[in-house]
């Protein structure tokens, strides 16, 4: 009797277990093209709508050009599901997608939302993935907007064109544009979802007048230039950069007869230098020629359309959107083997890598970044590396906004190590996440936060990403950074909470606030500024 019972006990338990796992009925809202259908999660009171369509499909006749209006449709559309990701190799071995393949049909986008029935005025946050613009997409585990939209905001996640399908110029391609311009696809893919949001932010609870857009690394660059953009007037009330502008050196554009004369000597290389017979290839003939060719992409242009100017030119004209923002970049962005070269960390070496670099200002760099030992050098190439690569930028960027804005400008410096991995034989990646480690490569001692593994912290998602063996020190972490993006998306600044005050950077200041997001976060006068004004002058950005 007692056996039988205990079976029926299991049986009820396992029933009522199978039905936990799924907590969510179907919802419908009517958007601007017609009915879409998503899910409402009973448990975290969450509706999502994935793989929502907020242009036409690229492909055929429209393959590079800028993005078409939908159609609308009859019936209910299903969006339960995400989309298929934008045409890529698996560049980055340590990007996770929940993605529904890889197509040039990727023009989708997600919502997260916690409105209920008669819910108005909700802040609404679009952030844009990185990938150097050949990688990512919008259903990344590290970019889910649930927890976001916990804290009252509904988050939205946009695919946008990659590589040669995003980025590609070409004279034919300008030729027929009714704005007379080619390349920037992908930043007019982004443009068209801020258009859809405007269009149909409220259906799901949103305000379009309180529109914060945000990203890391190519997406925090995609954050720089919409701000620049004129076309983006009026779209965007807020920004927030995690590493990266596109401001020289870092993914900075080139004219468009330039990019042109670049697209159309690769069109030639391959055997179709002909607009006509470009179109006609397929998908598959694309990728494969484009991944022969061993590039990383293609630049971003001056077309004149959505970007007339360089960016410091936009910004000391004061023709930028001029609005609040919250930029940083990481303690350690990438490893000071990048500028060593593979020589050791001796003074002699550093001072000789100096010099090959910067052979009239070695002096001023000698003194900028100390080297009296392998401790010293370790750590100032690594500074060093990680200015020249994508620090230098973000800081020039949040520099023209203090000086040429009326908004406040809030600046960071993450600096949290990472825990343990779970697995010891993986190594930490580059975008982010993991790949199989190398036995014979010793790993260095970490020296900071690197590049992009911040982004799991401040959208709350470290319970997605399974990687890491995440200690309470890691999620204390995280809900200071959630919670400071949160208020940010909702007021323009990061302040309240009980957390740590975090003073804006004042006009004029030679030590500006910025805010180290730590275990123990606290807002500390700068004291490296003069490091950037040196690469300022290096670079000609003034």
């Amino acid at each position: 009797m007692k056996k039988r019972f205990f079976l029926f006990f299991l049986l009820i338990a396992s029933t009522f277990c199978g039905r936990a796992q799924n907590n969510a009925f179907s919802v419908q809202t009517k958007i601007s093209n017609g009915i879409i259908e998503g899910n409402y999660d009973t448990k975290s009171g969450i509706q999502t709508y994935f793989g929502v369509p907020f242009a036409k499909p690229p492909v055929g006749n429209l393959r590079w050009k800028a993005p078409q209006p939908l159609d609308n449709w009859a019936g209910v559309k299903p969006t339960k599901k995400f989309g298929p990701r934008p045409m890529q190799a698996v560049v980055f071995g340590d990007m996770n997608s929940r993605s529904d393949g890889v197509s040039e049909d990727c023009l989708y986008l997600n919502v997260w939302t916690p409105a209920k029935r008669n819910t108005t005025g909700l802040p609404v946050l679009v952030y844009f993935y990185g990938g150097g613009n050949v990688a990512g997409d919008g259903s990344e585990p590290r970019y889910d907007g649930e927890s976001m939209a916990k804290k009252g905001i509904v988050a939205v996640t946009c695919n946008y064109r990659l590589n040669l399908f995003g980025n590609f110029a070409h004279p034919e391609l300008s030729a027929e544009a009714p704005y007379k311009a080619s390349g920037n696809y992908g930043y007019l893919d982004q443009l068209a979802a801020l258009k859809w949001v405007q269009k149909n932010i409220a259906k799901f609870g949103g305000d379009p007048n309180k529109v914060t857009i945000a990203g890391e690394s190519a997406g925090s660059i995609s954050v720089s230039y919409q701000m620049a953009s004129p076309l983006t007037k009026g779209l965007i009330a807020g920004a927030i950069g995690e590493s990266g502008a596109g401001i020289n050196p870092t993914m900075a554009p080139v004219p468009l007869a330039d990019a042109e004369k670049e697209g159309l000597e690769f069109a030639k290389k391959a055997g179709v230098p002909a607009l006509k017979d470009l179109r006609a290839l397929s998908s598959r003939d694309l990728y494969e020629i484009y991944n022969e060719s061993k590039r990383f992409g293609f630049p971003v242009v001056l077309d004149g359309y959505f970007l007339p100017k360089y960016l410091p030119e936009i910004f000391n004209s004061k023709q930028h959107s001029d609005i609040p923002l919250l930029a940083g970049w990481n303690s350690a962005e990438i490893p000071g083997a990048a500028f060593m070269y593979g020589m050791a960390n001796t003074p002699e070496n550093f001072i000789t890598r100096v010099k090959k670099e910067y052979p009239e200002t070695f002096d001023q760099v000698l003194k900028l970044y100390p080297h009296a030992n392998a401790d010293e050098v370790a750590m100032s190439s690594t500074q060093l590396a990680s200015d020249r690569f994508i620090s230098y930028s973000t800081w020039k960027w949040t520099d023209l906004a203090v000086n040429n804005g009326t908004k406040p400008v809030y600046r960071y410096l993450y600096s949290k190590l990472r825990p343990d991995l779970v697995d010891n034989t993986l190594a930490s990646g580059l975008a982010g996440g993991t790949v199989k480690a190398d036995g014979n490569t010793p790993r260095p001692k970490a020296l900071g936060a690197p590049h992009a593994c911040e982004i799991e912290y401040c959208m709350g998602n470290l319970h997605l990403v399974k990687e890491y063996a995440w200690t309470p020190d890691d999620y204390k972490v995280s809900e200071t950074m959630l919670n400071y993006f949160a208020n940010f998306i909702k007021t323009g600044n990061p302040n309240g909470d009980k957390l740590p005050v975090w003073p804006s950077a004042a006009k004029g200041d030679d030590k500006p606030a910025v805010m180290v997001l730590d275990v123990e976060s606290k807002a500390i006068k700068s004291e490296i500024e003069d490091r950037y004004h040196f690469l300022d002058r290096a670079y000609k950005n003034k």
